[in-house]
Parts: structure tokens; C-alpha cells; sequence
């Protein structure tokens, strides 16, 4: 018997960042260290150049090459020298070396390849740090300073305490130890918080699937995974609260409320199923920045562009769920006024002429009266740009018609259609079911959630009206919807 071991949601992610906070500190340390010993030579390097600066400044005063080497001489025996057994040499420009103090300079090899002499006929100084000297075989940190006539180079043996003075300090490597158990606490405590509420909206979601009650009592944190998760437990305790409530109001429709359980369920199960596919993907962002693996700066772009593309879906799905849900459980609260639908035709009209000619439609209206009514613009407008940006989306035609068919003291017909490829005739009484789509694939790579058509029949009801949908014979969809015009909220 193999027993399957899975880990959970929160290890996952904890250790994912513990990897990526040590790998962080390890990269800090090396980089530290290696500055820090850069640092060091460099102080070395510039107390050097400084005293064979002063050297040179000294020597200068004299004309003749000869009084400026005994110059040398005396200017070192009597100055302060800046560090133990000081080796200092004097090298012409060609590499000849013109005085040593310690060794006999007479029988010395040309100096002109030494590195630092090389740097410093280049660049005016240079040091070598580690190197052999051929002359009397130890090992010397070397600095070089070009003069006006030569250059004066200053070495320090590599003694045990030269070696020391170079090291690195250790102690900031414990100060990125403590803060990285800091960091790894703080990153335990919060991923554990992540990992409780996706397991609760888990749980939630299974009670969900299977019609069963779910504690609300205890909310969500303040965040935004925690408000995606109170939307919809609040919109799952509420449709159970509405269901409890018609269960003692309405025992004798014992059929109407089978039917919306049916309606509850599949939309329960729609939600969830919908908030799958960007949760896991922005998941698979995260954890592939958060990985530690080297990525072109195009790729870390088109990562968190994916992550704002599927956050941005599971905001439109959010508010498109809570205005459908407005609409049928708080419809009371809805605002009523005059509306004047003519004018709300005329923005759809003037929002689409700024869209590019390539990707727009030309809109065609035909209205020859003005119709006013008694409703809630928002929701009238939702009616219209909802279908505009239907046909704009998958209709593939290039016109659009929005006709007044009657307009009668009680209410007014408008048609709306389009001249593109329409949709199979089976597809028809399904399409003002939420979340339903035609093509599938491509409503998602638009953007869609899916209930657009169904808050447009809901808004039609909310009305007071009825709506209908038919393929035209010369192609396209063509929607036949009234509103009534004196609208008296339940």
C-alpha cells in the first residue's frame, strides 16, 4: 500500500519563501563580504598612494634626478611610515629600478610588466594586491604612484596581519542570520494565515458543492483573497437564507423551489469553477517569481501582466455575481427615476466613436421619438452596452441596428441587432443562462464572466418587460426587448 503524501497549500508556500528569503541573505552575504574586503584594499590602497604622494611632492623640489633620489632616501628615513617594514622602490617610466630600500636594486629585472606599473604608467596609480616579488621571494600588496620623472612604488609584506586587516568582518553575517530567523517567522505566520483561508474557502467550497450550510459566523481576513472569499459566502448565506425564508412563505410551491435549488447549486458550482482557472494561474505566477529562477526582465513582465489580467477577471466576476444577486434578492433598493433613453442610446454612440476603426462597428440608430420611462439608468444602460459590446466581441459583423419598434403610454419595443454570423439555433434558449457562453475559450480570452446576458434579462424583468433573442435570416443576432414605463418596485 502507497500512501500519497501532499503537502499543503500553506507548506508549500512557506517553504517556497523560506527558499527565496536564504537565497536573498546568501547572495547579500556574498556580496557583502566580497565588498568589504574590497573596501579594506582599497583603504590600504589609498593610505599608500597618499604617502608615496607626499613622497613624490618631496623629491619634486630638487632638479637633478641624483639630489631627488638622496632626497628620497632622507624623506624616508625621517617621515612617518605608514605600516611596518616598507618596501620602497623607485622605478623610471622604461621599468628600470632606480632605488630600493630594503634590497639591492642594482641587479633587478626590468619592472615595466609589473601590473601595477602597468597601471600606472596607464593611469598615474595602481596597486597589485597579492603577488611574489622575484627579488627576495616573498609575497608583498604593491602600490604604485607616477611622479613627473618616475614612479615611486610602495610594498607592504603579507604578514599574518596584513592578512588579518584584509579579512572580512564577521559579524554582519550573524545580523543577516537573525534577520533571516526573523524573516522566516514573520513569513511562517503569514503564509499560515494564506493557507487557512484558501483551506477554508476549499472547505467552503465542497460544502458548497454539495448544498450544505457553511459557519459565517467567523469571517474572512482583511484582505483581498479574504474579501473574495466573505463576497461569496455572504452570496451563498444569503441565497440559503433566501431559500430558508421561501421554505416558510412559500410551502405550497414546493416545485418552484426545487427549481431554485437547481439554480442555487449550478451557480455555486459555475462561481467556483470560474474562480479556479485565475487563482491557480495567478498561483503559478507567484510561485514561478517567487522561485528564485533566473528570468529575462520580458519574462518577469509578462508574469505579473498575467497576474493582473486574471485579478482584473476576478473583479469583473465579483461585481457582475453581486449585481445579478442586487437584482434579484434587493431589487427594492434599486433607484427609480425618470430616464430618458434616447439620451443613454447617445453616450453608447459617443463611446464607440472612440474606438479604433479597425475594431469597432458601425452603430445605426433609429429612433424617431423620445422615449421616456420610469426606471434605474444604470441598469438600462447596463442593457445596452452589455449587448453593444456583445456584438463588437462575437458577432464578427459590421454594423449594429438599434431600432424603435413601438412606443405606447405603457411601454416601449426596441430591437437590437447585428449583421454578423449569429449563433446555432440549439444555442439560442441558453444564452441569458449565467455563465453560459458559445465559445468558451474565446469569451475567456475577451474577458468575459459569462453572466452578461444574464443581468440583461434581469435588468428587462426588473422592468417589468420581456426580452427574446432570434438569428436574422441576412445573419446575425437580433434582441427584442420591452421595458415598461411606469415601474413600481416589489
Amino acid at each position: 500500500m502507497v500512501l500519497e503524501f501532499k503537502l499543503t497549500y500553506h507548506k508549500r508556500l512557506f517553504l517556497i519563501l523560506i527558499a527565496f528569503t536564504w537565497a536573498i541573505i546568501s547572495c547579500f552575504i556574498a556580496f557583502q563580504y566580497i565588498r568589504e574586503k574590497q573596501f579594506k584594499t582599497e583603504f590600504i590602497n589609498i593610505k599608500l598612494q597618499t604617502y608615496n604622494k607626499e613622497l613624490l611632492y618631496e623629491i619634486d623640489k630638487d632638479i637633478f634626478s641624483k639630489k631627488k633620489i638622496n632626497k628620497a632616501k632622507e624623506y624616508f628615513n625621517k617621515a612617518n611610515v605608514p605600516f611596518n617594514n616598507l618596501r620602497i622602490s623607485i622605478i623610471s617610466f622604461s621599468g628600470e629600478v632606480i632605488y630600493d630600500n630594503l634590497l639591492s636594486y642594482q641587479s633587478m629585472e626590468n619592472h615595466v610588466q609589473r601590473p601595477e606599473i602597468i597601471s600606472a604608467n596607464k593611469t598615474g596609480v595602481g596597486y597589485h594586491k597579492s603577488r611574489l616579488s622575484e627579488s627576495d621571494g616573498k609575497e608583498y600588496f604593491y602600490v604604485a604612484t607616477k611622479g613627473k620623472d618616475f614612479i615611486v612604488r610602495s610594498a607592504i609584506p603579507y604578514s599574518d596581519a596584513l592578512k588579518e586587516s584584509l579579512k572580512a568582518d564577521g559579524s554582519f553575517l550573524w545580523v543577516m542570520i537573525v534577520v533571516g530567523v526573523v524573516m522566516s517567522v514573520i513569513a511562517y505566520f503569514i503564509t499560515h494565515r494564506l493557507g487557512s483561508t484558501i483551506e477554508r474557502l476549499n472547505l467552503f467550497a465542497e460544502k458548497a458543492k454539495k448544498g450544505e450550510p457553511f459557519e459565517t459566523e467567523k469571517s474572512f481576513p482583511n484582505d483581498e483573497l479574504g474579501s473574495i472569499s466573505n463576497h461569496i459566502v455572504q452570496l451563498y448565506a444569503q441565497w440559503q437564507q433566501t431559500i430558508k425564508d421561501r421554505d416558510r412563505e412559500y410551502q405550497a410551491a414546493i416545485r418552484e423551489e426545487q427549481e431554485k435549488n437547481r439554480i442555487k447549486r449550478q451557480l455555486t458550482n459555475n462561481i467556483n469553477h470560474e474562480l479556479k482557472t485565475p487563482v491557480a494561474s495567478i498561483q503559478i505566477c507567484l510561485e514561478t517569481l517567487l522561485s528564485g529562477i533566473e528570468l529575462s526582465e520580458e519574462k518577469k513582465q509578462e508574469l505579473i501582466e498575467r497576474c493582473y489580467v486574471n485579478n482584473d477577471r476576478l473583479r469583473r466576476l465579483l461585481n457582475d455575481v453581486s449585481l445579478i444577486t442586487r437584482i434579484e434578492d434587493g431589487s427594492q433598493l434599486i433607484g427609480i427615476e425618470q430616464v430618458f433613453v434616447n439620451d443613454i442610446i447617445d453616450e453608447v454612440v459617443d463611446e464607440m466613436s472612440i474606438q479604433p476603426e479597425s475594431e469597432g462597428m458601425n452603430l445605426i440608430v433609429d429612433f424617431k421619438e423620445e422615449v421616456s420611462l420610469m426606471g434605474n439608468p444604470s441598469l438600462i444602460g447596463f442593457i445596452f452596452r452589455n449587448l453593444t459590446d456583445n456584438a463588437l466581441s462575437y458577432s464578427g459583423g459590421k454594423n449594429i441596428f438599434i431600432k424603435l419598434l413601438e412606443n405606447t403610454e405603457e411601454y416601449c419595443k426596441i430591437c437590437f441587432e447585428d449583421d454578423g454570423k449569429g449563433v446555432e439555433e440549439s444555442q439560442l434558449p441558453h444564452l441569458f443562462e449565467r455563465f453560459y457562453r458559445v465559445d468558451k475559450g474565446r469569451s475567456r480570452q475577451k474577458g468575459g464572466t459569462g453572466l452578461g446576458l444574464a443581468i440583461v434579462k434581469h435588468a428587462v424583468l426588473f422592468h417589468e418587460g420581456t426580452i427574446s433573442v432570434r438569428n436574422r435570416e441576412e445573419g446575425g443576432l437580433q434582441f427584442e426587448f420591452t421595458l415598461n414605463k411606469s415601474h413600481y418596485p416589489l
